[in-house]
This record gives structure tokens, sequence and C-alpha cells, in this order.
């Protein structure tokens, strides 16, 4: 029974801060072996903080922005890609286009453009109008090039 009287006796508020505490005991960390810790210290360490937070966050910036520009390049791609196929699959045809098949693309004087399944070696290398270019039909309806002639523009 003493020793719980000994210890509310102990127990009372501090008066410089209102602190209820053991007379031993601070609201604050406190060490005699710990360097002082002051006002400029604390705003050193928040700008240094500061500047670490800005400088991660400008790096994730910047890769994120990389990453932009890679999409719209592949963007670009893409929609140059769509507008190449759309172009040829808009050109004179005769004859059912089959997946697999390579035609072969001819350029009258007028800009007309048109399929033909005869390549130039076909015509005895006098074909009847420009030669364009050769191209297989894929499966997903896209175009690939067979050997370009040199110098040649395939969609222009």
């Amino acid at each position: 029974m003493q020793s719980t009287f000994a210890l509310l006796r102990a127990y009372k508020m501090s008066p410089d801060s209102g602190h209820p505490a053991f007379s031993q005991t601070s609201p604050h960390p406190v060490s005699r072996l710990s360097p002082p810790f002051g006002l400029v210290d604390l705003a050193k360490e928040i700008d240094q903080a500061d500047k670490m937070v800005k400088a991660r966050v400008s790096a994730k910036m910047q890769v994120i922005a990389d990453q932009i520009r890679t999409l719209q390049e592949e963007a670009r791609r893409a929609l140059a890609e769509a507008r190449h196929d759309q172009e040829l699959h808009h050109a004179r045809c005769t004859f059912t286009r089959l997946p697999g098949q390579v035609y072969h693309l001819y350029e009258k004087r007028n800009g007309g453009r048109y399929f033909s399944m005869l390549s130039p070696d076909d015509w005895q290398g006098k074909p009847p109008h420009a030669f364009v270019g050769s191209f297989r039909l894929e499966t997903d309806m896209s175009w690939t090039p067979t050997e370009p002639p040199p110098g040649s523009s395939i969609c222009g």
C-alpha cells in the first residue's frame, strides 16, 4: 500500500508544459548522450527531405515522359501502317484477293493504281504501266512488301 502512495506522489503535472508524467520524464525525447537538436537542424533535415522527394519524383516523371514518347512513336507507326494498308486495299482489283498470295501493284499515267497477278517478269520486263511493288496479303488483311523496286515510293 505504501508503495502505491509513493507512486502517486511521484506522479504530478510538469509545471512548464502541463505534461502529466513522473517528475523524471519529459514529453520530448531527451538524452544527455545525444547531440543537441535545434530548430536549424530540423529545417536542414526538412530541406534535405524535400530535395530527395523532388529528385525521386523528377526521375519518375522523366521515365513516364520517355514512355509516353515511345508510345506516341509506336502509335504513329501503327497509323502509318494502317494508312498504307488502306491505300493498298483501295487499289483497283478485278479478282478475289486471297491471304497468303503475292500481288503486283502497277500505276497508270493518270495516277490510278491496280493490282495484277502478273509480275514484271511475266511481262518480259515490259509491263504496260509503271511497276510500284509486290505485296503479300496477310491473314490479318495487312500487306507485306516483297522487295520493292529500288528508288520507288510504295505509297506516294
